[in-house]
């Protein structure tokens, strides 16, 4: 496939057209030498996006989503790179459910694929999973998520087993002693009547995986942090010089723990939504540099799974198609950050994070990228959504940020119809 993107706006930064022939960023080239020439007329051009935490549910649950289903939809979103997570049925604990994973992502041929898979077996917390073989299957670092990594020795264990094969390690950041219920714990929560979640939960988590990564020397990757202490802390311990990496999600900078009034489980998650404090601090720690990547932890739920009582619905919204959408319309064009900084959130930084060598538009660099409509005003709309899973908040909200395109590899795995 010979491509060429006319009248780009390059990262924000300059005019120009774009070359693609063979997979590849390419020299520039005779018009009449190009299979399908694409006139962008200004529209924003980047690396595609790399999301580090995203949940594709299959093997097993392939009624709430399946690798085709959430691979298009992060097409739609402008990713061209997903990490799914190992939370499915049976559990990614074995090469050999890896190796299956990214067998079917490159037959559906939508979005890379990269496997995270578990740090127990069985995301049980007491036994280490078969992470060399599956470091060699395909993995690209470990996780018990939905789950927290059980114990203080067995974090220790991990932490340690995984440096040898130089495989990073996330932690879902939750003392569940202390989180039995279905919201955050506060004035809003005893106001509706529902059983809260205290914010201690995920701060008592984080504290305790700083300080064995501090201890022990080693990296850690702490997922989806909600919390105003918890940013405190991840802030404190880089400062140190501790090495610890953090993600947050849109949810936790554009909604608060107000919008559960209405008792819809589209704004029941884990972490849960915070108050106007948290949200106020994780704004600040992505503009100050100590959130390193935002995620969208993508959860897609069938309708009965989240149409029924708020307390007995699951945890989880979808966000692949409405990531980029928000985050530039609350943070680059309200100033807060600059589109650079977007780009690292959003691309760079998970690539670094975990090696996988992605995000580069030079000449010979894989054609990945995105194409945006940041000029016109759209209005998401869940029917229009490609995964499987209706569970958003975000239905009808007004933003700037529609994808236009996405190229993977050369290819064109989505592009919007007039």
């Amino acid at each position: 496939m010979r491509l060429i993107l006319k009248n780009c706006n390059y990262l924000g930064k300059e005019q120009r057209d774009i070359y693609i022939a063979d997979g590849k960023f390419s020299e520039k080239y005779p018009d009449d030498q190009a299979d399908r020439i694409i006139d962008v007329k200004g529209a924003l051009v980047t690396p595609g996006l790399i999301d580090m935490h995203v949940h594709l549910r299959e093997p097993g649950l392939e009624y709430k989503e399946d690798i085709a289903s959430g691979t298009r939809a992060a097409a739609r979103g402008g990713f061209t790179g997903v990490c799914c997570m190992p939370n499915t049925d049976p559990v990614v604990d074995n090469p050999a459910i890896v190796a299956s994973i990214i067998k079917r992502a490159e037959e559906v041929g939508n979005c890379r694929v990269y496997p995270i898979g578990a740090a127990s077996k069985g995301l049980k917390g007491e036994e280490l999973s078969e992470i060399g073989l599956m470091k060699e299957a395909g993995i690209v670092a470990v996780s018990d998520d939905g789950k927290p990594i059980s114990t203080a020795g067995f974090m220790r264990k991990v932490l340690e087993y995984c440096s040898d094969f130089d495989v990073p390690v996330l932690n879902h950041c939750e003392d569940k002693s202390l989180s039995g219920g279905a919201m955050n714990e506060g004035p809003v929560s005893t106001s509706i009547g529902i059983r809260g979640i205290p914010s201690a939960s995920e701060d008592v988590m984080i504290a305790r995986d700083i300080i064995i990564a501090e201890y022990l020397g080693l990296p850690v990757h702490l997922c989806h942090v909600s919390t105003k202490s918890g940013m405190r802390m991840i802030r404190d311990a880089k400062a140190r010089g501790v090495k610890v990496t953090c993600e947050t999600c849109p949810h936790y900078f554009t909604l608060t723990d107000d919008y559960c009034v209405d008792y819809s489980a589209n704004y029941k998650m884990h972490p849960p939504l915070g108050t106007r404090e948290d949200v106020e601090a994780v704004i600040e720690a992505i503009i100050d540099g100590t959130v390193d990547t935002i995620v969208t932890d993508h959860a897609p739920h069938h309708q009965d799974e989240k149409e029924i009582e708020f307390s007995l619905a699951l945890n989880g919204i979808v966000g692949l198609e409405s990531s980029f959408a928000l985050c530039y319309t609350y943070l680059v064009k309200t100033g807060k950050i600059t589109l650079d900084r977007l780009m690292d959130l959003m691309c760079h930084n998970p690539s670094d994070i975990l090696k996988l060598g992605r995000g580069g538009m030079e000449i010979g660099d894989d054609a990945d990228l995105a194409v945006f409509d940041i000029e016109n005003e759209f209005t998401f709309d869940k029917n229009k959504m490609l995964t499987k899973g209706r569970n958003t908040p975000y239905d009808g909200w007004k933003l700037y940020g529609e994808t236009l395109y996405t190229v993977m590899g050369g290819n064109i795995t989505y592009e919007k119809l007039c």
